[in-house]
């Protein structure tokens, strides 16, 4: 009998979607979609994942318009005194 071998599937391979830039120093940034990295910071906040908390004093850039729509959803979520 021959055995199986068999192959890890990773997902599709989206490299255009994906940009890495150096900036003038060593710092590294890459550029994805919002559509692209909620499902998973989502999945790892309910799964409660420790690395989160490595990146809790990171900045993150964000569009003017996006911004703008979390600030109005977080005024209007706040529980009435």
């Amino acid at each position: 009998m021959t055995p199986t071998q068999l192959k890890i599937y990773r997902g599709p391979v989206e490299i255009e979607s994906t940009t890495l830039t150096r900036g003038d120093g060593h710092d590294e940034t890459v550029t994805v979609s919002f559509g692209e990295v909620l499902p998973l910071i989502v999945d790892a906040v309910m799964s409660e994942r420790t690395w989160l908390s490595d990146f809790e004093v990171d900045d993150v850039t964000i569009s003017r318009d996006l911004y703008e729509v979390l600030s109005a959803y977080q005024y209007f979520r706040r529980p009435t005194a």
